[in-house]
């Protein structure tokens, strides 16, 4: 399987249904009145967090997503059938990004936590039938309004991998071979750099009750946080770790071994600064090699607590599993992503009024520009409605202050009118 941890998908929501124009058709009743029935409303678009999913690879060969409309409402009063909700699953770690024209990414949510889900599109209501309109002095409404369109947008994920220990090192300091030793994972090995070019999950089991996962981060060299290497692919995969391994290669010299520890803690900071503040275990691979045992004494003259392993004779490493597992436990849980609130520009009931330099006044607010989508424009009452809305809410009375004169283009949403 792939592994990918972005991508990028377009989602819409349902369209609400129209509601409609109708009579009441009844025996002995020669003169009934309204009664037709309201649109449905159009389906809701989520995302779900499940542990069934680990990669986003599916949203590389489907990168739309849409949510069924609401149905339209009928005779007799009755409201039409609304559109189901749409789900879409996603791996346990994602963060969800909405984009905007024009506008910065926000952050909607972090689900971390199985069933987790968060809406990323709402549907459209349903248009309200002729039945809602009648008056004491409007008693045969002909005019019903369109469903409100359904909410479009572009969702942005990243996938943060949900593990209690990160290995990190240089290129070939073992940590593939650590990890196919201590869990069940089976990671590329090999005697060149870059073996492994994304991040390698494994399950360790520490007793018949206890285990923790651990995720192998690709070799991380100077300038990954800018993007040498892999590194700036997969540095976020550590920020949610509770624990880090650091792992140094003892077939190298002391003086490059400290320079290959000085070099990841520098692109752990540039990265982010937070990550130094996680515990640490150091340890000293390969010590079935000549001259790794030494290596790792003299780091022990440097640090108190070094720990030494072979992955090939299993020297220390059920020490260094125990070792894990005590931290993890001592360690605080990462705090999650926190979503930032959609801040609309415009009040809901409020609205902006704007001359562009070729003349043309645009109105803009969620509230005039759902009225204009669910306006049916074709019905003389109908747009009568409209213009009374207008004028009740302020919107007439901006234009003419703003100099609109009889012929001027006004545009609502994607409805243009001509100013009279």
């Amino acid at each position: 399987m792939q592994f990918i941890d972005e991508a990028t998908i377009g989602v819409a929501a349902g369209n609400g249904g129209d509601g409609i124009v109708a009579w009441r058709r009844e025996k002995y009743v020669p003169k009934g009145g309204p009664a037709g029935g309201d649109g449905g409303h159009g389906g809701n678009v989520y995302l779900r967090a499940t542990p069934d999913i680990s990669t986003l690879v599916e949203f590389r060969y489907r990168r739309s997503f849409d949510a069924p409309s609401g149905k339209n409402g009928g005779s007799s009063n009755k409201s039409g059938r609304s559109g189901e909700d749409l789900e879409i699953f996603v791996p346990l770690g994602t963060l969800v990004y909405r984009m905007t024209e024009g506008k910065p990414e926000a952050l909607v949510a972090d689900l971390a936590v199985e069933g987790d889900r968060v809406l990323v599109a709402r549907g459209g209501r349903g248009g309200l039938g002729n039945q809602h309109f009648a008056t004491s002095i409007r008693q045969a409404p002909r005019f019903a309004e369109k469903g409100e369109p359904g909410e479009r947008c572009t969702v942005r994920l990243e996938l943060k991998l949900l593990a209690d220990c990160g290995i990190v090192g240089v290129p070939n300091a073992g940590k593939s071979t650590l990890l196919s030793v201590v869990s069940a994972a089976r990671p590329k090995i090999a005697d060149y750099p870059f073996t492994t070019i994304e991040p390698q999950l494994g399950v360790v089991r520490v007793s018949e009750e206890d285990s923790f996962v651990i995720v192998d981060v690709p070799g991380l060299i100077e300038g990954a946080h800018e993007g040498a290497g892999l590194g700036d692919r997969f540095l976020r995969h550590v920020e949610r770790t509770r624990v880090l391994l650091h792992l140094l290669d003892g077939a190298k010299p002391l003086d490059e071994m400290l320079a290959d520890k000085a070099t990841i803690e520098h692109e752990l900071s540039a990265w982010n600064e937070m990550l130094l503040e996680k515990p640490v275990l150091l340890c000293v691979s390969k010590l079935d090699l000549p001259d790794a045992r030494e290596r790792l004494w003299e780091l022990r003259e440097r640090f108190p607590h070094v720990h030494g392993i072979s992955a090939v004779t299993n020297e220390g490493v059920t020490d260094l599993v125990y070792a894990i597992a005590r931290a993890i436990a001592q360690a605080p849980v990462p705090p999650a992503a926190q979503p930032v609130a959609r801040i609309d520009l415009v009040p809901q009931d409020g609205f902006t009024v704007e001359r562009e330099p070729h003349g043309a006044f645009v109105v803009r607010g969620e509230r005039v520009e759902r009225l204009a989508a669910m306006t049916n424009f074709d019905s003389d009452e109908g747009l009568a409605r409209f213009e009374r809305v207008l004028e009740h809410i302020g919107v007439e009375r901006r234009l003419r202050e703003m100099g609109a004169a009889e012929g001027d283009t006004v545009r609502i949403g994607a409805y243009e009118f001509t100013y009279s």
